[in-house]
């Protein structure tokens, strides 16, 4: 009887399990992919604010010759 039912279940079909061992491979790989694209989109987005930063500054000229009167 266990011998029936386990057949019934799907037991150890080698189809089965070499497509179950291909796609927990595909998992592996697209997990692996994405854990490096977003590393590669942090540092990108790290390098973008860190040049907007720069080129906000560039434009500003901070030395002030002197005050402004104040408006009345």
């Amino acid at each position: 009887m266990a011998k029936a039912l386990l057949g019934y279940v799907g037991g150890s079909d080698p189809r089965l399990l070499a497509e179950m061992r291909r796609l927990q491979q595909r998992v592996q790989d697209l997990e692996s992919e994405l854990v490096r694209i977003q590393s590669e989109n942090d540092t990108l987005a790290a390098a973008a604010a860190q040049h907007q930063g720069e080129s906000l500054l560039n434009g500003i000229d901070l030395d002030v010759p002197q005050a402004e009167p104040a408006l009345t």
